[in-house]
C-alpha cells in the first residue's frame, strides 16, 4: 500500500508546475506554476515553466494538483513539556506535515504550565532542533492556569508567545479576564479564550433528548453562550483583541454576529469535529467522539458550516487533543475529553468542498490566511517575497483512515477507518520538503 514517508530536503530551487494555484489572501484560483528558491516564494503565476526553467531547479509535475498555502493550525494540543507519552514536538510535527499543516500555535496546558518565558523559549528551542514544521507556542492568560492572576503578557510576548490561552479552561473571573484585554491592548496582544462556563459544563455530552436515552448527563448550550456574552461585553469596554477559541452552537453565532457588526475586535473558530460531526455519531457510547466542547445537534452543525461558508467564524482548527489507550477505553463518561486532528484536519475539512457547501478558496482561508492574518504571522499566502510554506494536495483522491498509518504518539481519532477524499501529497517548509507521499 502506497504511505507517505517523513523527509527533510535541504531548500533548493522548486518549480511546482502544472497545478491549480490558490492563494486565499489574494483571492486567486488559477491553472499555473510557483516558484520556489532561497527559502521563498519566488513567484506564482502562468506560464513560469514555459518561460524556462531556473538553473538548478527541480521540477515537480503538480498533474493538476492543488498547490497552497501551508495550513496554519491554530490550536494543537502537544505534551512537551511533561506529557512526552502523549504527544512531543517531534512527533505532532510529524503529524502536521503529513497533514499539510506547516506552522503549529501550541497550547500552553503542559506540565510545568507555559506562563514563564523561560518555558517559551524551551519549547521554542525544542522546537528548532527536533520538529520539521514551524511551531509557535501560546502562553497561558492566568499564572498555572488558575483564573486568578494575570500572566507576565509583555514579557512572555517579548519571548515569543504569540497569543494567551488558558486552553480548554476558562477563565471564570470577569474582573480578572477585563484587566487582561485592557493590559493586553497596549501590547495589541490576542486573547484566545474557551467559552465554557465549568460550572454548568460537568456532563459528559450535549444536554438533550439524545443524552437523556443514553442515560448520560449533558452540558447545556447555555454554558458557551453566556460566557461568550460576558466576553464580548468585557471585549466592549477594554477593547483588547479577542479570539473565542472553539464555537459550537447557534446561539453563539448570534452572539458573534452582533459583537462583529459593532465593530468590536472578536474573532472566532470552529474545530474540524465540530463541523464534522454531531452528537448522534456518539452512537453506543464509543469514546472517540467524547469532546470539550461536545458534540451538538445536526442544526448546530449546519449553522457552524454557513457560518465558514459566509465568513461569520473566521478560523478552521483541528483542536489536536491527544489522549492515550488508558484515557479512552473507560465508560464514556469517564473517558478523557479529545481528539487527534492534526494529519486529518485538511481531508476532513475537504469534505465540505465535497458536499457544495464551502467553496475552496474560503475554506482554505480559514484553514491557512486568516488564522495567519489574525496571530500576525507572515503565513497562509504565495504572494512573492514570502516564506516558502506550502501544500500541494490532490482534493479528489480517495483513502480510508487507517490507524497504523498516523504519525501521532495517540490514536483516538473519531475518523478511524472513515473513507476521506483529499490527500497531501507534499509538504514544504522555508522550501525544504518534509513530507511526500509515495
Amino acid at each position: 500500500m502506497r504511505d507517505g514517508r517523513l523527509i527533510l530536503r535541504d531548500p533548493h530551487p522548486l518549480l511546482l508546475a502544472n497545478a491549480r494555484v490558490i492563494d486565499p489572501s489574494r483571492g486567486s484560483d488559477f491553472h499555473g506554476d510557483v516558484y520556489l528558491a532561497d527559502g521563498v516564494i519566488k513567484d506564482a503565476g502562468f506560464g513560469i515553466a514555459a518561460s524556462g526553467v531556473p538553473d538548478g531547479a527541480e521540477v515537480v509535475d503538480c498533474k493538476g494538483a492543488v498547490v497552497a498555502p501551508g495550513l496554519v493550525d491554530m490550536c494543537a494540543f502537544v505534551g512537551e513539556p511533561g506529557a512526552e507519552h502523549r504527544e512531543t514536538l517531534a512527533s505532532a510535527s510529524h503529524a502536521a506535515a503529513a497533514g499539510g499543516v506547516t506552522t503549529i500555535i501550541c497550547q500552553p496546558t503542559t506540565d510545568p504550565v507555559v506562563d514563564d518565558p523561560a518555558i517559551v523559549d524551551f519549547i521554542l528551542r525544542r522546537a528548532r532542533d527536533t520538529a520539521v514544521v514551524r511551531v509557535h507556542p501560546m502562553a497561558a492568560i492566568t499564572k498555572g492556569l488558575k483564573g486568578e492572576e494575570m500572566t507576565e503578557i509583555g514579557l512572555l510576548q517579548a519571548a515569543g508567545a504569540v497569543a494567551f490561552t488558558d486552553g480548554h479552561r476558562s477563565v471564570a473571573s470577569a474582573q480578572v479576564l477585563r484587566r487582561t484585554l485592557t493590559y493586553a491592548r497596549d501590547f495589541d496582544a490576542l486573547l484566545v479564550h474557551h467559552t465554557e462556563d465549568a460550572s454548568m459544563s460537568q456532563g459528559a455530552m450535549n444536554e438533550g433528548a439524545f443524552a437523556a436515552r443514553l442515560g448520560l448527563s449533558g452540558n447545556p448550550k447555555a454554558a458557551e453562550t453566556i460566557v461568550l456574552e460576558r466576553d464580548v461585553r468585557l471585549v466592549a469596554g477594554a477593547r483588547g483583541r479577542y479570539h473565542a477559541a472553539a464555537l459550537t452552537c447557534a446561539e453563539s453565532l448570534a452572539v458573534l454576529e452582533r459583537a462583529k457588526e459593532a465593530g468590536l475586535p472578536v474573532t472566532a473558530s470552529a474545530t474540524i469535529n465540530h463541523l464534522s460531526f454531531n452528537e448522534l455519531d456518539i452512537g453506543a457510547y464509543r469514546t472517540y467522539f467524547r469532546l470539550a466542547p461536545p458534540l451538538r445537534a445536526e442544526e448546530d452543525r449546519q449553522a457552524l458550516i454557513r457560518a465558514i461558508a459566509s465568513g461569520l467564524i473566521d478560523v478552521v482548527v483541528s483542536d489536536h487533543l491527544p489522549q492515550d489507550v488508558e484515557g479512552k477505553r473507560l465508560p464514556f463518561s469517564e473517558a478523557e475529553p479529545g481528539a487527534i486532528g492534526l494529519e486529518t484536519l485538511l481531508s476532513a475539512a475537504l469534505r465540505l468542498v465535497h458536499s457544495d457547501q464551502v467553496d475552496l478558496v474560503t475554506l482554505l482561508a480559514a484553514l491557512s490566511t486568516r488564522p495567519a492574518a489574525i496571530l500576525g504571522l507572515d503565513a497562509g499566502t504565495l504572494r512573492p517575497g514570502a516564506p516558502a510554506d506550502v501544500t500541494v494536495f490532490d482534493p479528489g483522491m480517495p483513502y480510508v483512515l487507517e490507524p497504523s498509518m498516523l504519525k501521532s504518539r495517540c490514536r483516538n481519532t473519531p475518523f478511524d477507518e472513515a473513507r476521506l477524499d483529499g490527500r497531501v501529497l507534499r509538504t514544504i517548509v522555508a522550501g525544504a520538503t518534509v513530507y511526500e507521499y509515495v
